[in-house]
């Protein structure tokens, strides 16, 4: 289960990763280059965004990098990551599958009671 965690895990950050790039960018457009009515608009709360776009996607690899060895912090991390693209971001075609692979990740860590090593988190 620990295996399986890394692997979706960081599956799910590298795809938080596209998005948090594709969020900033838009931010950082609309805000340099101004509002097209209808077509460009800005979003409510530009830091929190910013914010999400480059912390979540961290905390998801991180946490699947940890997921491993230390499985409870790992998949507190990838938890954490989900709820903050589900915070930034809400629900999606784009975000869906991101926040699925990293929730699922961190579920899995969690889960992963009894791990392989005798270093447990129980």
């Amino acid at each position: 289960m620990r295996n399986a965690a890394l692997m979706l895990g960081l599956i799910g950050g590298l795809m938080g990763l596209l998005v948090g790039f594709a969020s900033y960018g838009y931010t950082e457009a609309v805000e340099r280059y101004g509002e097209v009515e209808g077509l460009f608009e800005q979003v409510a709360n530009v830091e929190m965004i910013r914010v999400v776009s480059f912390l979540s996607p961290l905390l998801a690899i991180a946490g699947a990098g940890m997921a491993k060895v230390r499985a409870l912090w790992g998949g507190g991390l990838l938890l954490l990551a989900a709820l903050g693209m589900f915070v930034g971001y809400g629900v999606n075609v784009f975000t869906l599958f991101p926040m699925g692979f990293c929730a699922i990740a961190g579920l899995m860590a969690l889960a992963a009671g009894q791990p392989d090593e005798p270093k447990a988190h129980f």
